[in-house]
């Protein structure tokens, strides 16, 4: 992060996002501004809160994606979570906390992935000698003295190692992939067992087997493997052995609680005040428990307990029928800085068609080049597009870029059904071509809104 300056990051994330300039400038600061938190020495440090932000505008104008991208860019714990699956406590539905407890379990499989991979080497050679054993067991010791003098013994040794390196040889030139060796590997069943609680099991944050692994004797089953199957299954044993999974946890719950973020959509829809009856009766009940996940609060994981105050928050909603300013006042409090994002036009669609580095344009190249076929698109087509996704997004319900993807898939739909037994090598996609293919679709309003 430290060579990540806020003008750095916000050329990555214009890789992938066209335009938002105010929202992707706000969400560099506040990226920078976690690494400088990181470099403040003395007691002030813990004072210094991170600047939670919320994302105002309609949907597909990449308010997920900066979030997305940000946070890999980060390298740093990320969770999207829609607020509307929240409940009040006391209602049926998931509580608030068990975001945390989410985002700890994404932050201890990023750790136990990238010790993995350092570990990785060290992992494959012993998975490779495990395999040479069960190809070629070695020498038991030898009982009975009088059979073999001390030379016949140090031969047979001898031979036994001269066999264990061509056996090694042909192993990584892949000559014993068809062989197969039977391992002995643990059965994943385990005593079934009902939790009476208002909660699901995955809220109480227990792992059943951790919890009774004492107490249950381990099942392990024998199963025949090919060589690749089984060197893959023993060099997975083999980095377990070797990563220290209380560091890992350490490390995941240090990295939650310093560079979390957790981006929280559609927060509009727990914005307003509750009616008193419908699905939204505990719409302020929400926004009061999260309140204090969002202030700081220390939250109980499987992995121990977990403070929240410096955990990024991103909020994001269209706010079409409420207002931020609907939210509890507590709450808006929590969120200081508020960006509005522009709806897309059609210069902004011609870019995302073209632009980006997973544009929609070349993702459908890489497709059709997987069957030997070229596909080109004139200049003039992409203008098409962008005029035909303008004009339905006007029309039928404002999506954003997300109207890119469906009038792409109804474009191509009948070359991508045909390609395989197309004798055609090169496919050219003009404004013509765009305008024929959907033409009756856009003038014919009800045909449009279904398939649009």
């Amino acid at each position: 992060m430290e060579e990540l300056t806020p003008k750095q990051i916000v050329q990555e994330l214009d890789k992938y996002i066209i335009g938002q300039d105010k929202a992707k400038k706000s969400v560099a600061i506040a990226l920078r501004n976690r690494w400088r938190r990181q470099q403040v020495e003395g007691d002030i440090r813990e004072e210094i809160m991170p600047n939670n932000i919320i994302l105002i505008g309609p949907t597909g104008v990449g308010k997920t994606e900066i979030a997305r991208r940000l946070a890999k860019l980060a390298g740093a714990p990320f969770i999207k979570v829609e607020a509307s699956k929240f409940t009040e406590v006391g209602y049926v539905g998931r509580d608030v906390e068990s975001i945390i407890r989410d985002l700890v379990d994404l932050a201890v499989s990023m750790v136990r992935a990238e010790q993995t991979a350092i570990v990785q080497e060290k992992a494959e050679q012993l998975a490779e000698e495990r395999l040479l054993d069960l190809l070629l067991p070695p020498l038991k010791p030898n009982k009975d003295k009088d059979a073999f003098s001390d030379s016949d013994e140090d031969e047979l040794v001898q031979k036994m190692n001269r066999t264990r390196e061509k056996l090694k040889e042909q192993l990584r030139e892949g000559l014993l992939d068809k062989r197969t060796v039977e391992l002995e590997t643990p059965s994943d069943s385990f005593p079934m067992m009902q939790v009476i609680s208002p909660i699901g099991i995955e809220e109480m944050g227990l792992n059943i087997q951790e919890l009774f692994g004492p107490m249950l004797p381990k099942k392990t089953k024998k199963r025949k493997l090919t060589i690749p199957e089984a060197k893959k299954y023993l060099i997975q044993e083999e980095s377990q052995k070797l990563i220290d999974m209380e560091d890992v946890i350490k490390e995941a719950i240090q990295r939650v609680e310093n560079s979390g973020i957790v981006f929280l959509d559609e927060i509009d829809k727990i914005a307003g005040d509750d009616d008193g009856h419908g699905p939204d009766v505990s719409r302020q009940g929400v926004q009061r428990d999260l309140l204090p996940v969002v202030e700081g609060t220390n939250v109980m994981t499987k992995y121990g307990m977990v403070k929240t105050d410096h955990v990024l928050f991103i909020a994001s909603g269209a706010f079409h029928v409420s207002k931020p300013s609907d939210l509890i006042p507590e709450l808006q409090g929590r969120f200081p800085i508020r960006v509005e994002l522009n709806s897309l036009t059609t210069e902004d669609f011609v870019r995302i068609l073209t632009e980006p580095e997973n544009a929609l344009i070349k993702q459908y190249i890489a497709l059709l080049k997987t069957e030997d076929v070229v596909l080109n698109f004139s200049e003039d087509s992409y203008w098409e597009i962008a005029r035909t996704a303008s004009d339905v997004n006007e029309k039928a319900e404002n999506i954003g870029a997300r109207r890119l993807h469906t009038i792409m898939t109804t474009l191509l739909e009948d070359i991508l059904f045909e390609v395989p037994e197309m004798k055609k090598k090169q496919i050219e996609i003009t404004q013509e071509t765009v305008h024929d293919r959907l033409k009756e679709i856009v003038e014919d309003e009800d045909l449009s809104r279904y398939i649009l």
